[in-house]
């Protein structure tokens, strides 16, 4: 039975009011990790012709055009008009959206898309960290070991090869850091801005930080061939699009850490996408070094998803007894 859930100010919900429905969520979540996964085979085919500037530029113009219209077809053209409280929070996730895709294409141009993947799960870490001072979450003694094996199989991966990778590795830890604070303020405001609206404004401002760096670095080149246009083009509806319309909407269902426990299983779909579609699996250090990452990802997924069920079920119960005493 799903409880619509009238929180004020609670900690596990940063004062949001939203329907749990963990079945919803699930599903939501899980699909939105698949679409997502796309991002690291057909960027990774684009990024072989465009730099990663005008790739970028063209990602999200793309996208932009594709949100628009969806935000058109579904009759939501008058929301685009935001809350006034909430345009702080949108245009956020638009910059931090633009920096971290400027960072992560420039990661996965140098670096293996599974391996970039592996990295990827430092995520959690991060967005837990932010719920603790943003959200009131909690962060104990308990989660430091399985950040330490993260850290762990980073470093071995990295062993020996650090000229090789090095780059591309502080690359995609700033990239998730962009990610770990849009995704925080998303889940600040999803459930009074519609899903459809957050990704408009979410691929429309990123455009913002990556023309300009387009025009200060001097590096946009459209000169590649037709094939890299059609992939990204695709790609920017697969990801920024499909993925985060289903990402958000998770949000709607269930707490902003069981999606990124979802989430942490991504390096599942992306091995065999870029397997058989780009024949590119990661050396055995990489391929070791990802699986240390994901125990630890894994193991701190679970020490912090634990807690909530009985807060859950407290909220439930509480809300039911209200119920009965009306």
């Amino acid at each position: 039975m799903n409880s619509k859930i009238v929180n004020k100010d609670s900690p596990i919900n940063s004062g949001i009011n939203f329907q749990y429905n963990p079945f919803k969520g699930f599903i939501y979540s899980l699909l939105a990790t698949a679409f997502l996964s796309t991002n690291f085979v057909t960027a990774k085919y684009a990024l072989t012709g465009f730099n990663p500037e005008t790739f970028s530029l063209i990602w999200v113009s793309a996208a932009t055009l594709y949100s628009f219209i969806i935000v058109l077809l579904t009759g939501r053209i008058k929301q685009l008009r935001l809350p006034h409280h909430a345009v702080k929070k949108v245009v956020l996730i638009g910059l931090t959206t633009g920096i971290g895709m400027l960072l992560g294409w420039s990661a996965l141009a140098r670096l293996d898309p599974s391996f970039t993947a592996f990295l990827g799960r430092f995520r959690p870490v991060l967005i837990i960290v932010l719920s603790f001072f943003f959200l009131g979450e909690r962060l104990s003694i308990k989660e430091l070991p399985p950040i330490a094996i993260m850290i762990l199989g980073g470093c071995f991966s990295a062993l020996g090869r650090w000229q090789i990778v090095g780059t591309g590795v502080i690359l995609v830890i700033l990239a998730s850091c962009m990610s770990a604070v849009q995704q925080l303020n998303a889940k600040m405001v999803v459930s009074r801005i519609h899903p459809n609206i957050i990704v408009f404004y979410r691929v429309s401002i990123s455009i913002v930080p990556i023309a300009l760096w387009n025009f200060v670095s001097g590096k946009t080149d459209f000169s590649v061939g037709t094939s890299f246009y059609l992939v990204a083009l695709l790609g920017a509806f697969l990801g920024p699009c499909v993925s985060w319309l289903l990402m958000y909407r998770s949000y709607r269902y269930w707490f902003l850490s069981y999606s990124t426990i979802i989430n942490i299983s991504q390096p599942i779909f992306v091995l065999p996408l870029a397997y058989f579609i780009l024949s590119k699996f990661p050396t055995n250090r990489e391929l070791l070094g990802g699986c240390i990452i994901m125990i630890g990802a894994f193991w701190l997924a679970w020490i912090y998803f634990l807690p909530k069920k009985n807060k859950v079920e407290l909220l439930r119960n509480t809300l039911s007894s209200k119920m009965k005493g009306v």
